[in-house]
């Protein structure tokens, strides 16, 4: 029989493993990305709170490279659908085709899955598909699992989307829909690497390649810390934090944030709170630590909450940008 006090420390053994695995997993990683290590850290913290993360960066910043190079290292089965204007929604949840039995003569119907029954999925440039398959990533995204031909398939466990998005064209693109952003637990920003590390990055990519990535932990493994981080305690105070944050991105007249309420047509919702949390939680865990801290929502709040926001043309018109007010908001709170 398990006592209370025996998973305590059960899981505060795995918390300390989570701290080590985070390492282990940016060493690994370093070997085909040089100079990211924040995303790695941001992409884990997506990963552990079971939440979904869109990766915006201009291309070339390694962002497909550090994707795949992730599932490898977490030992996850991975597949990448390059979105498209023509792309249709049984390329990314597969169909059913009419097959013929030859020695009866007797056809039926077989599926055939597509690329979304996977651990991790990478949804590359995913503004470039039409709204009708948007949706039907969404479904998948929010339920982990979809419906073909009104049956309803479950996806894989654990099961998360890591899409990314080119910032600069857009030509041939369609606007995401606030219901799918607002799916995407963090929308992480990958900027260009500094002199020394772009200096490693060319001597790396143009010398002898050795790229082997060594697996770190397993898709069970990941299903328990998953478990974990909603079981790391968060004080009520913590909590009260992460909601105030986000009530304070709505532009309502009784907000304190004169920038909300000039350059803020739509602010996020409860979700936004909840994803705030977990990631906080998760946060904790990788950095060593066992308890969400305020600092932790403070530091994920422009992750969480910049992509949720929509801006009014006071806002456009003056170049205001999501994370610069939620910046300012946070830094306002200090």
């Amino acid at each position: 029989m398990v006592t209370g006090r025996d998973k305590m420390e059960q899981d505060q053994k795995l918390a300390d493993e989570v701290f080590q695995i985070r390492q282990q997993v940016g060493l690994e990683i370093a070997k085909q990305v040089i100079g990211q290590e924040k995303a790695v850290e941001q992409l884990l913290v997506a990963l552990f709170a079971g939440g979904h993360a869109l990766l915006v960066g201009v291309p070339g910043l390694a962002k497909t490279t550090l994707i795949g190079a992730l599932a490898q290292c977490l030992d996850l089965s991975f597949a990448r659908i390059q979105f498209t204007p023509d792309l249709m929604p049984s390329d990314v949840t597969g169909t059913e085709i009419l097959q013929e039995d030859k020695s009866t003569g007797s056809r039926a119907f077989r599926f055939v899955q597509g690329p979304v029954f996977t651990n991790l999925l990478l949804a590359d440039e995913v503004n470039r598909a039409p709204p009708k398959t948007q949706s039907a990533l969404l479904e998948a995204m929010q339920e982990r699992h979809v419906t073909i031909a009104g049956e309803t398939r479950k996806l894989p466990d654990p099961f998360v989307v890591f899409a990314t998005q080119n910032p600069i064209e857009q030509e041939g693109t369609y606007r995401l829909p606030e219901a799918q952003l607002d799916r995407f637990m963090l929308a992480i920003r990958m900027d260009y690497p500094d002199l020394d590390q772009e200096l490693d990055v060319v001597r790396a990519t143009t010398g002898p390649i050795s790229t082997k990535i060594n697996k770190v932990l397993d898709p069970k493994k990941i299903i328990e810390i998953q478990e974990l981080v909603r079981r790391v305690p968060c004080p009520d105070f913590v909590f009260r934090e992460a909601v105030e944050i986000v009530r304070a991105t709505r532009p309502t007249s009784s907000s304190k944030w004169p920038e909300i309420q000039k350059y803020v047509r739509w602010g996020a919702g409860p979700r936004a709170a909840q994803h705030l949390v977990l990631a906080a939680k998760a946060l904790t865990l990788l950095r060593g630590e066992y308890t969400a801290t305020s600092d932790a929502v403070k530091e994920m709040a422009t992750l969480v909450l910049a992509h949720r926001i929509v801006l009014n043309f006071h806002a456009e018109s003056e170049r205001i940008s999501e994370r610069d007010l939620i910046t300012n908001l946070i830094e306002g709170r200090r």
